[in-house]
């Protein structure tokens, strides 16, 4: 029987239709992920009476804008974006510095356990925050700092994931220039000030973006820690307004979380290109 050879296109053919079969899945499958955020701006527009309608109501019908002034007005949303606002430029300002210099010295300082060390220190991201609250709980209310936004600071300084993250950035900075800054007399601050630290910017800049995002969203320590409502932060103040709103008018309650999640859409288009590249570069080999 003769064999009838396959046509020269014919594989370039089952790509193209396999890269428009990747395509079409991820595209569907990021639609899917869209959708609760589309149905919640959708929802924050719409009136209480909307909500209970059969069939269920995809668009709002009137528009309703007056939810996002009356959710603004019925909390202290201005003061509880001002604490998170300014909680998390200090989270970004604090870890970057203390999370570089830990990098720097793994990365290029040799010492005896240096590797077990960086090991431990890593492991650490394994451990559960809830397992460490109690502990630390107890070590704050020791320092005064319950009830204070000293405690969704201070502890931010040691970032295991910036550390990692750094640490690969500056393993791929060549040698080669700290050695050529060390003959001309430069000592290691300035090495690490005027040498490692402007190589790493892409780095430093993509992480700035993944800790202010972190702290923005953090529910968990400020429920703990924070009783006073002049502290709160916004993800502390919505989840209180859902309480009270909650079950008697949807539109407001998603009004709310849409206020919320503004600075998040903003910092994350900016930066979301910086973020994927520090992502694929964090896994680059160091000698």
């Amino acid at each position: 029987m003769a064999v009838i050879p396959a046509s020269p296109g014919s594989r370039p053919g089952a790509r193209r239709l396999g890269r428009i079969g990747l395509h079409a899945a991820l595209a569907a499958g990021g639609l899917l992920m869209l959708f609760p955020f589309v149905w919640m701006l959708l929802t924050s527009f719409k009136g209480a009476h909307q909500m209970l309608n059969t069939p269920l109501d995809w668009l709002p019908n009137p528009w309703r804008a007056q939810n996002y002034p009356d959710a603004f007005g019925a909390l202290p949303f201005a003061q509880a974006y001002w604490n998170s606002f300014y909680i998390a430029v200090l989270n970004v300002v604090l870890t970057l510095f203390t999370s570089a210099m830990a990098a720097y010295a793994f990365a290029r300082i040799r010492f005896r356990g240096s590797g077990l060390l960086f090991g431990l220190f890593l492991a650490t991201q394994m451990v559960p925050q809830q397992v460490t609250v109690v502990p630390l709980y107890l070590m704050l209310a020791e320092l005064g700092w319950v009830d204070s936004h000293l405690a969704l600071i201070v502890p931010g300084f040691v970032n295991p994931f910036a550390v990692f993250l750094l640490r690969q950035f500056i393993r791929a900075v060549p040698i080669e220039l700290e050695e050529a800054a060390r003959l001309d007399g430069a000592g290691r601050w300035t090495i690490f000030w005027r040498i490692v630290l402007p190589n790493v910017r892409p780095g430093l800049g993509a992480l700035g973006i993944i800790v202010f995002l972190a702290s923005w969203n953090g529910f968990f320590f400020p429920l703990i820690f924070l009783n006073s409502p002049e502290l709160a932060t916004v993800p502390l103040l919505v989840s209180q307004f859902a309480g009270q709103h909650g079950a008697t008018d949807y539109g407001l309650t998603l009004a709310a979380s849409a206020i919320s999640v503004i600075p998040m859409m903003i910092a994350f288009l900016i930066g979301q290109r910086r973020i994927l590249n520090s992502m694929a570069m964090s896994g680059l080999g160091g000698r």
